[in-house]
């Protein structure tokens, strides 16, 4: 079969434009409720309910399985979406942009939790060294500061 015919003949899954609309349109309620997770999951990490954002781990992780698998099947129709479907298709990549956004914005507000917390916990390591080592003075008369192994170690759970 050639690259023009084959942009013509039915792709997998589906046997008419009609039928290949329905997908496209089951992937755009997957992707919606994606967004929903993640802005959700954005919200409570704002607000600093880390535990509460913890809970939409399976729904996000499910999915984004989902939306993966969407993915890979666009890949494979996407001659024949272009040519059948090619207003379909255009909105569903809006769609997909303004998708990225709120990922970006998700992703952004999930790496400064991050950072915020690891940098409490650099800092009560830091006072809790400081309070375990003598106290001592150095020839200059400044206070000598505790040397890395006056640390004790700090158990961090990860999970949320």
């Amino acid at each position: 079969m050639t690259a023009a015919s084959n942009t013509q003949a039915a792709g997998d899954g589906f046997k008419t434009p009609q039928e290949a609309a329905n997908l496209i349109e089951q992937f755009g309620r997957i992707m919606d409720s994606l967004v929903e997770t993640v802005e959700r999951e954005t919200a409570l990490v704002r607000e600093g309910k880390l535990s509460e954002a913890g809970t939409l781990e399976a729904v996000k992780a499910e999915l984004s399985r989902e939306y993966q698998a969407g993915t890979a099947w666009f890949k494979r129709n996407n001659g024949y979406l272009k040519s059948n479907l090619p207003a379909l298709l255009k909105a569903l990549h809006r769609r997909h942009d303004e998708f990225r956004a709120v990922l970006q914005i998700n992703l952004t507000v999930l790496a400064t939790a991050q950072a915020v917390s690891e940098s409490i916990i650099r800092g009560v390591s830091g006072e809790m060294a400081r309070k375990q080592s003598p106290q001592t003075y150095g020839a200059s008369g400044k206070a000598n500061t505790p040397g890395p192994r006056a640390s004790q170690p700090i158990s961090v759970s990860r999970s949320l």
